[in-house]
């Protein structure tokens, strides 16, 4: 049986009866960067067909299923990592005071094959410490699988201010990079990240922008400290936020492919992007946590169905302190739900052929590389970061969002739509974060730091290049204050 297939004259003409005295153009919606959302997509309305498929191979195992553990102390955070990798887990995401030197991360890492396991960092400003000590405990083994994510640029970006200057940090990054390239010829170097911009309430354009620019920005560092374009193009790993908002938090993942594609062809290599996919922290509630599964549910789908190479989901509890077995048990067993039971990743792209996704995939993209290129036109990222140039935009895209949800255009569920008045609490393992690493390099005046699992602060008076931070929010926070 066959249905006809209405003109867009036809459809126009149904949609304005339904509407009655609506104009049609209130189905048209705008962003944070202005991209505008119509209610009807078709191949008359010009959308360019998207083929972005991750590099990996869709049988299997389509995507890395990276779990974050995080701790001081080095028994308790081995054992969580081994029930991880046994119970689904393909890689590992370290964090807190196990990475402050090499023996107490050998102890985590006891019985680890890093050969097939990798090993990820998330150290901060001590991130070339860290990186030592990771190195140290692979000892020298060519087909260790480490992880470094040096990336000094986002940790300036937050804390505001860096305690040895940001290009004396950049370049001790570069030259860490260069040093461990050599020995550890699969590791990935650098974590060019979007995500500080994103938690800080930034668009998704700024989002890829920032990632993009920091990208350049590490590559250009290491081919001055001594390595090959390829080398640093092949080093470096894409940092990304997922939330509940899947339809844009996928198109974005497969925008950063496009946007990678200009980059390295800029460089005159072209390289595949690398990209890990963590969900969003803005996007969480304290007062009633469970609602949380839903939205990490509806990351993962993001970061799976747009393509991204390792997709790292948070614990529910997150908004509350530092996820415990049961929360982070969560977040593996809903990676492989929809791994091995929705089979998402048996496609390659399984967007490609949506007109409204190819459409979405293109503007973001577009607006993104828009955004890069003022970035680059003002000097570079960090340069950007110096002249305050950059948080006043991230602001406004903020300011947009917040208006939304203060008018009711946008909602939260469980917080400002259906809420949970007597809503049941979960425990955590610590309503603080690992911090023994961090604190080394901040003062003691600190702040939940949303994006890793240290401590952050305003810059001390030892930190120099201080800048207007990316303070990380949470958009349900200010509902859950008011309604206390």
């Amino acid at each position: 049986m066959s249905f006809p297939i209405p003109t867009p004259l036809e459809w126009r003409e149904a949609a304005q009866k339904a509407l009655k005295e609506r104009p049609i153009e209130s189905l048209l919606h705008l962003d944070a960067d202005q991209l505008v959302t119509r209610p009807l997509y078709a191949g008359a309305t010009g959308v360019h067909p998207v083929f972005a498929p991750r590099p990996s191979d869709a049988e299997g195992r389509a995507w890395d299923l990276r779990t974050q553990v995080e701790g001081d102390d080095a028994e308790a955070v081995n054992d969580a990592i081994l029930t991880d990798l046994q119970e689904g887990a393909a890689s590992v995401l370290l964090s807190g005071g196990v990475l402050a030197d090499a023996a107490t991360l050998e102890r985590a890492l006891d019985g680890v094959a890093m050969e097939l396991a990798p090993v990820a960092l998330d150290a901060g400003f001590a991130g070339i410490e860290a990186a030592d000590a990771l190195a140290a405990v692979a000892k020298g083994s060519p087909r260790a699988m480490l992880r470094f994510h040096l990336d000094p640029i986002s940790a300036f970006a937050q804390a505001g201010g860096s305690p040895r200057g940001i290009d004396d940090d950049l370049n001790a990054a570069a030259k860490a990079a260069v040093r461990h390239s050599g020995v550890y010829p699969d590791a990935s170097l650098f974590l060019a990240s979007g995500r500080v911009a994103h938690e800080a309430g930034g668009s998704a354009a700024q989002e890829l922008a920032f990632a993009a620019s920091s990208a350049v920005a590490y590559v250009k560092a290491a081919v001055a400290a001594g390595l090959s374009v390829e080398t640093a193009l092949k080093g470096v790993v894409i940092g990304l936020s997922v939330d509940q908002e899947y339809f844009d938090a996928l198109a974005k993942v497969r925008a950063m492919r496009l946007i990678w594609a200009n980059l390295s062809r800029a460089f005159g290599v072209e390289t595949q992007a690398i990209i890990e996919a963590r969900s969003s922290r803005r996007m969480l509630s304290a007062r009633d946590p469970w609602p949380n599964l839903l939205r990490l549910t509806a990351a993962g789908f993001a970061g799976a169905v747009g393509g991204a190479d390792v997709v790292v989901l948070d614990g529910f509890t997150r908004a509350t302190g530092r996820p415990d077995a049961f929360a982070r048990r969560q977040a593996r067993n809903t990676q492989l739900v929809l791994m091995e039971e929705a089979n998402l990743g048996r496609v390659d792209d399984p967007a490609a052929g949506s007109w409204y996704l190819d459409a979405r995939t293109h503007d973001l993209a577009q607006a993104g590389w828009a955004e890069f290129q003022t970035i680059e036109a003002e000097g570079g990222i960090i340069e950007a970061l110096n002249g305050g140039v950059i948080q006043p935009r991230i602001a406004r895209a903020r300011a947009v969002r917040e208006a939304a949800l203060k008018n009711g255009a946008a909602q939260i569920i469980g917080v400002t739509k259906f809420v949970d008045p007597d809503p049941r609490q979960a425990p955590v393992e610590s309503d603080r974060p690992s911090g023994a690493l961090e604190e080394r390099t901040r003062n003691p005046g600190q702040h939940f730091d949303l994006l890793g699992s240290g401590f952050s602060a305003a810059p001390s008076p030892e930190m120099t290049d201080r800048v207007e931070p990316l303070t990380p929010i949470r958009f349900a926070a200010a509902f859950e204050e008011a309604g206390q």
